[in-house]
């Protein structure tokens, strides 16, 4: 089955509006083609992405920061909601960030922060299939900025803004790579 690790901001307030109708709806389409979603087990883009799939017959991976479940409740203050499963790294949110981008086949980047940007530098330098949804907000602005600005190539980027055909390409892109 193939797996797909969903990296967005966990505080959305300089992601768009509807930001999290769109994590939502990659989730549920996620969900419709029996994909894994695997998040970073947050709050925020991260968490609609994963109630969009868990509440749509998919299925949820999560990856905490935290040593265990007091840590992830208590100390990050994060939600267990819409996960199957979650993982207690105790790697903190960059070894956490590290092990999401490598759990999954391809990664769809929704809004995003600094840690959505650690997400994006391991996946590009990795060369994994990658989905910016364009629109959402955040530190998107500067991804097409760090790919021009690296030249080093990488051919297994999507930029869309429409997240249901983000997902058809983005699915279509990863079939081609692993088959």
């Amino acid at each position: 089955m193939i797996k797909i690790a969903i990296s967005g901001a966990a505080e959305t307030q300089n992601c768009s509006e509807n930001v999290n109708e769109l994590a939502y709806e990659i989730g549920k389409e996620l969900a419709k083609r029996n994909i894994i979603v695997v998040t970073g087990a947050t709050t925020g883009v991260p968490f609609w992405a994963a109630k969009g799939a868990y509440e749509n017959g998919g299925f949820v991976v999560g990856f905490s920061p935290a040593i265990d479940k007091k840590e992830h409740l208590e100390v990050y203050n994060l939600p267990l909601d819409y996960h199957h499963l979650i993982f207690y790294t105790g790697l903190g949110h960059s070894g956490r960030n590290l092990i999401l981008v490598r759990s999954g086949d391809g990664v769809i980047f929704i809004c995003g922060r600094t840690g959505t940007l650690n997400e994006f530098v391991i996946a590009y330098e990795e060369k994994k299939p990658m989905a910016i949804l364009l629109g959402s907000g955040g530190e998107e602005k500067y991804m097409d900025e760090i790919i021009n600005e690296a030249k080093k190539g990488h051919d297994k980027i999507i930029w869309e803004a429409d997240p249901i055909k983000l997902v058809e390409r983005f699915i279509k892109l990863i079939e081609n790579e692993y088959n």
